[in-house]
Formats: C-alpha cells, structure tokens, sequence
C-alpha cells in the first residue's frame, strides 16, 4: 500500500505559500549553482562569483570592531580576564554584564525581554538620541529586528467592525515586511515613493492609499522604512512630522523600521519618536514601534542576530499579550544581546579601548561614503541607467531600461523582465544582485538592488562589469 504523505501542497498552510524573500530568491539559488560548478573545473567567462545581494558587511571584508569580539570572549570565556593584554574598560564591561547573567554564565537563558542590563542600556542611548526619557521596560530584545517585526505585526491579526486587517507598505519595500504580512495573513496596503523626487513620501500618495485600502479592509498600520531600504533615502523632518499627522488623522500605528540609522552618509536623521515628542500633544501621546538592530550602522554583526524594538504607551493589556508571545520563544541568544550593548554604549573618550574603537569606526564610515558616492556615479554613467543619491543604507537601487524584446523573452520564461536581466547579469559576469521586483516597483519600471560594501577591487570590479554587461545586452535585444 503507498504510503500516504501527511503534508502536500493542498494541505500545507496555505499562507506560507504566498511568501517571497528576493534577497535569497531564485538568482541567489543559481549563484550557488554556479559556484558549484566553479568548484567542479566548468568554464564560465569569469572566474568568481560575487555576491551582492545581502547587505552583508563582515561577510564583504569588514573586520569586526575589536572592542565588540573582546567583551564578547571574555562573556564566553570569563577565564581570559586573566589576559594582560585585555583592557580594563572592556573587563569592566563583562563583570557588568555577567552580574546580569544567571549564574554569571552567557550560557543560561535571559529574561524573555532581554537582559535588564542591555534593556537599561538601550534606552539610555534613546535618551541620549531623542532628548525624551525611555523606560527599559519598554524595550525588547529578539533576535534581530527581523524577529520583533514579526510579532509586533502579529497584534494586528484580528477583523475591526468586520473589516479584515490591513497595513500600509511602501514600494519599494525590505520583503521581510510582505513576507511576514503573507505569512501572518494580513492584506498589503502599497503606497508608492516617488522616484523622480528622489524617493520622496508624498503624504497624497499616502491618501490615496488609505482610500482605496479601507473599501474592503480596515487599515491599521502604516510601515515606514528610514532611512529606506532598498532606496537609501533619509526623510527630511518636516516630511516626518506630516506622516505623524496623517497617521494621527487615520489611526493608525506606525511601525517606524530605522535599523540603518548609523548609515547615513551626510544627512541628519530624526526618529519618529523624537518628532513625535517635539510635536507636542496629541502627537506626543500616539502608539509606535520603532526597530533597529546590531546587523546594521557602523559594527554590522548580522551573525550574532540581535536588535530591539521600544514599544512605549501600549495599552497594559496589549502588553501583557506581548511579552506573553515573546515568552514562548524563550529569549534572543545572549552573546548578541552583549553585542548589542557594546553597539548601545561604545567607548568613550578617556577609555582604554577608545582609540582603536574612534579609528575603526572612522574608517567604516569613509568607506561607506566613498562607496556610495562612487557607485551613484557609476550607475548614472551606464546608458539607460539611472540612480538617486544614496543618503543612507548600504545599497543602491538604479532604474534600468530594457528593451521590449528583453520583456518579450522574459516573458517567455515566465520570468519577471528584471529577474530576466539579473539572471543574464549573473551568468555571464558572475555577480549576484536582487531583481526591484522582489521589493515591488512602480509597474513599467525596472530596478535592482546591490549592496555597495565590497572592497575596493571587487567594488570597481562590479561597477565595471555593469556597464560591460549592459552596453553588450543592449543590442542584443533592441
């Protein structure tokens, strides 16, 4: 007798089949192929493949931030306090965080919100960064930013005055946000950027798709990603204060993702929190999840997966349904939970471990500007390509024009047009970069994002095999 499967695709849960994640999509999957056949002696017309579809750093050449790995040893190993040629600061820092611990031991499990140590110190640096008291008991720890998104969004999963729930996304949009929405079953309201203003927030965009959105759903979040990920635009104040406004007038509770925060380049950034406070009464009183993480700014630790959300002036019983969800998973691994605190709470002048720390740090930060700065240069000289200024983040995300017969073969293939071009891209110049359609884009318009981190001989190596790659596609598909 056949043995009958107990999961099918009829049978699966049926919302984990709408998920897309672009990042590691389908042209990721045939980079890895590739590299095995690299591996295997198959000839390509290049000799590597490069990755350029995660915003990676450590894995792109940067080197980890000494202060960080030393108190994270130490926590690990207590024993190396023994090491001369540790310094006090960081011995200080450990002896501070193991008290936390159970036991002194990094190994025993947290509080579920984190430690009381790290939530403490979260939010004296929001203190510090928004000039408004935070409480620590409004802080949480996860695992990554990525974690938290996810269950604050689940409080949201419930019909209102029969209306099922819906959020307001920006396109483009990071997937981990229309992943989670599929996953958890909450409709994707999208309102636009507008690429022509430098991906500016038009609050009339937003109107209008509130509007349409709330015929058959009730509207209840609105997601805004400062500075912006894929676009690396940084919102000006003024334009946060009229998203408040609007969020205000509509009721609705902002999600305010701000993980690349320590990426801007040249611009001042605003958290919505302070504006939010500044603003005064009523605005000063509404809700607000506001998200970053260590996998970005200036120490980028993706690996060790840790980042915090401030949750302040939830109702006392939606909180308590927080933290009883956040409870089932335990907590966030405590080795990131003390990465996050040495990101919270660098060296300060006068510390043994500052110089290193001051010159490390401003080594990363020359890096990303004449990176970015670079590749929007670059971008723009590529016939048919075009690229806003990257204020912030770690990406660039051009426009490219492709030719109709282009369109016409991909749709042959049952390919989006840019999936098409990323693939051909990849094939013959062996670099990995992420279709605009796996962010979502203004229909007709063709996009893809690429981390601008690589070292420099990789970084002009990219840049080069662009523009060879497209002024070669051009005639063959015009």
């Amino acid at each position: 007798m056949k043995l009958e499967q107990c999961l099918t695709e009829k049978s699966v849960n049926q919302k984990l089949l709408n998920i897309q994640y672009a990042v590691r999509g389908p042209v990721l999957e045939r980079a890895v192929q590739i590299e095995k056949e690299l591996e295997k002696g198959v000839s390509k017309p290049f000799k590597r493949v490069v990755r350029a579809n995660l915003g990676d750093a450590h894995a792109l050449g940067q080197k980890p931030f000494t202060f960080i790995r030393q108190v994270l040893a130490l926590v690990a190993c207590p024993e190396l306090m023994t090491w001369p040629n540790i310094p006090e600061d960081v011995k200080e820092r450990v002896k501070e965080i193991l008290e936390d611990c159970i036991k002194g031991s990094a190994g025993a499990y947290s509080p579920s919100g984190g430690l009381s140590v790290v939530r403490r110190r979260v939010a004296q640096y929001l203190h510090a960064r928004d000039g408004v008291g935070a409480a620590p008991e409004h802080v949480y720890l996860g695992a990554g930013a990525s974690d938290l998104v996810k269950t604050v969004l689940s409080l949201f999963v419930h019909d209102v005055d029969g209306k099922p729930p819906s959020v307001m996304v920006s396109i483009p949009q990071y997937p981990l946000f229309s992943g989670t929405l599929s996953e958890l079953g909450l409709r994707q309201a999208n309102y636009y950027l507008d690429e022509e203003n430098n991906w500016a927030l038009k609050i009339q965009e937003l109107e209008r798709c509130w509007r349409e959105a709330s015929v058959d759903s009730h509207v209840r979040v609105l997601v805004v990603i400062n500075p912006g990920n894929p676009t690396g635009q940084v919102l000006t104040r003024e334009n946060i204060e009229e998203i408040i406004r609007f969020a205000y007038d509509h009721d609705l509770f902002i999600l305010a993702d701000e993980v690349y925060q320590e990426n801007i380049i040249s611009k001042d950034f605003h958290s919505f929190k302070k504006a939010m406070h500044e603003m005064g009464a009523p605005y000063s009183g509404m809700e607000l999840a506001s998200f970053s993480t260590s996998s970005k700014g200036w120490a980028a630790e993706c690996g060790l997966r840790a980042g915090f959300v401030e949750l302040p002036r939830l109702d006392p019983r939606v909180r308590a349904a927080f933290e009883a969800t956040r409870g089932l998973q335990q907590c966030p691994s405590v080795l990131g939970q003390c990465a996050l605190d040495c990101i919270m709470r660098p060296p300060r002048a006068g510390e043994a471990s500052y110089p290193r720390w001051w010159s490390e740090r401003a080594a990363v930060r020359r890096v990303l500007a004449e990176r970015a700065a670079a590749a929007a240069r670059a971008l723009n000289a590529i016939p048919g390509y075009s690229c806003n200024p990257i204020d912030g983040a770690v990406f660039a995300f051009p426009r490219v024009e492709l030719p109709a017969r282009a369109q016409v073969a991909a749709a042959e293939l049952n390919v989006s047009a840019d999936e098409f071009y990323c693939l051909r891209l990849l094939e013959e110049t062996g670099i990995c970069v992420v279709p605009g359609s796996g962010f979502g884009q203004l229909p007709g318009t063709f996009h893809f994002r690429t981390t601008i981190l690589h070292q420099q001989e990789e970084f002009q190596y990219m840049m080069e095999s662009f523009r060879r790659f497209h002024i070669d596609f051009l005639p063959k598909y015009s």
